[in-house]
């Protein structure tokens, strides 16, 4: 039997197979290099950036909670041009496609970051970080109101002729009509789900855990939740779509893929089993043999009702 093809392309971008990691739970690559052999990812979502170095939010911030964890780290970052330094000439050394997760307090911040970013060898593309729940200014503030995603989105495309993703929030009423917006507005693909807002209390002391007091829930408990929501934006839209959300097996990609998904990037368990990338490609793989599909594509978007 010949062997299936995982090769994928989203928005002009040649990956290997359709698994990515993350960003944010991967680090800028350096950090797992070690562990994980990068050649074999189909891509990778480096941490977000932003304009300047910004040091996120005070600690704790992370706790462990049935089903996955909830974080509010607040975007660390050494800043564009210290990712562009310290970074980037590592990555170039590897034949793996690198996403940059970038994010802003102002729609300008965004534009000026994607600006900096045009035309930098080694970068394949730009996600637009519209949703993080764990800063008090962008992040969420812009993902959760059309106007401001329309602002944002378009503010970037006309500063960068790199793909842009922009990455979608889970709490709106609308999933749909965000990813219009992002695509009316220049999109290339969209990337969702970003974490759901949510929060810890010790019961003891009657305080929030977090020092943020709310954070962003991720891993396999919100897995259905980012299911239904690929399966809305891909009867929205016409690009093609990243699916975040809970990944921790082959068969948690596969339902992505079948739901609406290109692609999908493994986030939350990079902190058990850093392997998990690697292992859901094989399994991806062996799928696709078991059942006689010559590729990937032959499952997108093939959901039955």
């Amino acid at each position: 039997m010949t062997t299936p093809q995982l090769e994928i392309t989203i928005a002009g971008i040649r990956m290997k197979n359709p698994v990515m990691v993350a960003s944010g739970t991967f680090g800028y690559g350096p950090e797992y290099a070690d562990i994980v052999d990068l050649n074999q990812l189909g891509a990778l979502i480096v941490k977000g950036i932003s304009l300047e170095p910004w040091g996120g939010n005070r600690t704790p911030r992370l706790v462990e909670v049935p089903g996955g964890l909830v974080n509010a780290i607040g975007l660390q970052n050494p800043g564009v041009q210290g990712f562009v330094e310290k970074y980037l000439p590592f990555l170039r050394h590897y034949d793996v496609p690198v996403i940059v997760n970038i994010w802003g307090k102002t729609a300008d911040d965004y534009a000026e970051v994607a600006a900096r970013l045009d035309g930098v060898p080694g970068i394949a593309g730009l996600e637009i970080n519209i949703s993080c729940p764990n800063i008090k200014a962008g992040g969420s503030a812009f993902g959760t109101n059309l106007e401001a995603t329309a602002r944002v989105v378009s503010a970037v495309r006309r500063r960068t002729r790199l793909p842009i993703i922009p990455k979608l929030a889970p709490n709106v009423s609308d999933i749909a009509a965000f990813a219009r917006c992002c695509v009316d507005n220049g999109a290339d693909a969209l990337s969702l789900i970003n974490s759901y807002p949510a929060m810890v209390i010790d019961i003891e002391s009657r305080r929030p855990v977090l020092a943020n007091v709310t954070g962003g829930l991720s891993g396999p408990a919100i897995h259905p939740i980012a299911v239904k929501l690929v399966y809305d934006v891909a009867r929205a839209v016409d690009v093609p779509l990243i699916a975040v959300g809970g990944v921790t097996q082959a068969r948690d990609a596969l339902e992505f893929i079948i739901a609406g998904a290109t692609a999908v990037a493994v986030g939350t368990a990079n902190f058990t089993e850093p392997l998990t990338a690697l292992q859901v490609v094989e399994g991806i793989r062996h799928h696709l043999e078991a059942h006689g599909l010559a590729s990937i594509g032959s499952l997108v978007r093939t959901v039955r009702l």
